[in-house]
């Protein structure tokens, strides 16, 4: 057994044990515990909870991976994921918290006073989730795999064991002081890596800076520059120009924002504080801890990109030999992530953008983050590192997802609507028994999965998008906006977003089924599949507000509950009084 892997073992071994520990330590006992921790987080706590729940592996081990392929196009991820945290902070969360409910369909059914509002808002979220988990599961069947030297099926079922026991034992509470340590575990593993590898290439031991930085081999050349020449010689596009196209980029960036913004499992993690006030503070800590990391990113895509190249072709016209190629680059073929072809026999890998010369057959985006410590040949406990952060960010955000598909099964379906008169004992047992079919599910899904981790998650939160956001914003900022119109507005919002998606991705994405292909030349004004989100929210707004014309608004209680949550005294019923 060499040393990398007794690293990782320890690494991975250890912060799962912690995990282990914090989450029968903090075991829910009522249901206000299992849904909202009991409303008794702070701010600080909330901040770098909402942090891990929100950085999932997607934006661990994808989003750099992502930046190092796509060049400056890959920054619609960095604005629309943030941006859409300022956008909750402001107009969404303070008002659910002061509502004070526990889940979103919830206040949707409160709101419109409907209980289909209910089940169509139950609906809508388990789609946008379920496809979120996808993504997860994918990130840590490839992280297991590859550090574990397990198959990525076992790599999947341990990452299936391990959620199972800290989500459907600790519920919200659980959840919420693991997250605070895997934000730490996860945090930590990012940055590492990119401050070695960043004085190792700039001299500068701020990422951040290094990427603008002039290269530490004395000859003056800026790092950005010297990655644009060694791209643009393979016949690669330039990497600081690269973009997507500007209708495609504005609407992936508004796709994102608002998808962020109307996602139930971050949207659920205000509920867990004691205030209104609370609640915006942490939006404000999440952020800065999302910064973290996020600020990091494009430093770590641009150096995995520079670092690949170089080790291919370590100076212009001279080719790695197939068989002196380094460690990594064998451990990362035996997961199948990395293929060579040699298809002109000579011993020697050409990686270039032709595909008839390329011999790099198969480079997976999703492994930059992953390899980058040990193509740069840094010490095993940062390689060892790296693994157990990947995990952090998967688990994290899984767990998270779990939990809003079983309390929107439990709590909205089966308490709200099928039984009202559920015994809160009971209604434990129901949402830890859904948690446990969901988590199979999922696994399930982790097995047959729709494209790479990233594009499935920016597919969840098209959904989300479409969906969930405008109908919350219309019931905030609409007193007038009804049922009826709420419903019509739902439906059609996500029914074409859906629509859209399937016609180019196959109909629940099983292959061989999609009408029209990834074919460009069909898409929808230039804009791609991940990025309709935000025509189905505008959908979703106009079917809405035409409905309420020709309808009656809503009735005067209604429209007072309105004024009250927006009135910013006055707490209504708090949260665990229910």
């Amino acid at each position: 057994m060499d040393e990398l892997k007794l690293y990782t073992w320890i690494a991975v071994g250890g912060t799962f044990g912690l995990y282990f520990f914090l989450a029968w330590w903090a075991r829910a006992g009522s249901t206000s515990e299992f849904y909202a921790a009991g409303g008794g987080i702070t701010p600080l706590q909330n901040g770098m909870a909402i942090g891990a729940d929100w950085m999932s592996a997607a934006s661990f081990i994808s989003m750099a991976g992502l930046i190092a392929f796509l060049g400056y196009g890959g920054s619609v991820f960095l604005m629309g994921w943030t941006g859409g945290y300022v956008l909750l902070a402001m107009c969404l969360a303070p008002y659910m918290r002061k509502h004070g409910k526990f889940t979103v369909p919830e206040f949707i059914g409160d709101r419109f006073y409907s209980r289909t509002a209910r089940i169509v808002a139950v609906v809508c979220l388990i789609i946008a989730s379920v496809t979120y988990i996808i993504g997860q599961m994918k990130g840590v069947g490839v992280a297991f795999s590859r550090f574990l030297e397990v198959e990525y099926e076992m790599g999947l079922y341990i990452g299936m064991f391990v959620v199972f026991v800290y989500a459907t034992l600790g519920g919200m509470k659980g959840i919420t002081y693991t997250q605070i340590a895997q934000y730490v575990v996860l945090i930590t593993a990012y940055t590492i890596p990119a401050i070695f590898i960043s004085l190792q290439l700039t001299g500068n031991p701020i990422p951040q800076l290094g990427l603008g930085s002039t290269l530490a081999d004395g000859s003056g050349v800026y790092l950005l520059d010297k990655i644009d020449q060694v791209v643009t010689e393979l016949g690669f596009k330039e990497y600081t120009t690269s973009s997507l196209g500007d209708v495609e980029m504005f609407a992936y960036t508004l796709s994102l924002m608002i998808g962020t913004a109307g996602l139930p499992h971050v949207i659920m993690r205000f509920f867990t504080v004691p205030s209104v006030k609370a609640a915006r503070q942490s939006a404000g800590y999440a952020l800065v801890f999302i910064a973290l990391l996020y600020t990091v990113a494009p430093a770590v895509g641009a150096m995995a990109r520079f670092n690949l190249m170089n080790t291919i072709e370590p100076a212009a016209g001279q080719n790695l030999e197939y068989a002196e190629r380094p460690q990594w680059f064998k451990d990362w073929e035996k997961t199948g992530l990395l293929q060579f072809e040699d298809k002109n026999g000579d011993g020697k890998i050409q990686y270039t953008a032709d595909a008839t010369t390329n011999e790099m057959v198969k480079v997976d985006r999703d492994i930059m983050v992953l390899a980058n410590p040990s193509i740069a040949n840094l010490p095993n406990w940062v390689i060892a590192l790296v693994a157990a952060g990947g995990l952090a960010a998967a688990l994290s955000t899984a767990a998270g997802l779990l939990l809003a598909i079983s309390s929107a099964v439990s709590h909205d379906l089966m308490k709200g609507v099928l039984m009202p008169d559920m015994s809160e004992k009971s209604e434990l047992l129901a949402s830890r028994i859904v948690m446990t079919i969901s988590i199979l599910g999922a696994g399930y899904l982790g097995l047959n999965p729709p494209g790479f981790a990233a594009g499935t998650v920016a597919l969840a939160f098209g959904l989300a998008a479409s969906s969930i956001f405008p109908v919350l914003m219309m019931g905030i900022f609409s007193k007038k906006m009804n049922s009826q119109a709420a419903i019509a507005g739902m439906c059609a919002g996500i029914g074409v977003t859906m629509l859209y998606v399937f016609q180019h991705k196959g109909i629940m994405f099983i292959p061989g089924t999609s009408f029209l292909g990834d074919m460009k030349p069909n898409w929808f004004f230039d804009i791609s599949p991940n990025a309709f989100g935000s025509v189905g929210a505008l959908v979703n707004f106009v079917v809405a507000f035409t409905v309420l014309k020709l309808t009656k608004p809503a009735p005067q209680e209604i429209q007072d509950l309105v004024t009250n949550f927006r009135t910013p005294h006055g707490e209504i019923a708090a949260a665990h009084d229910h």
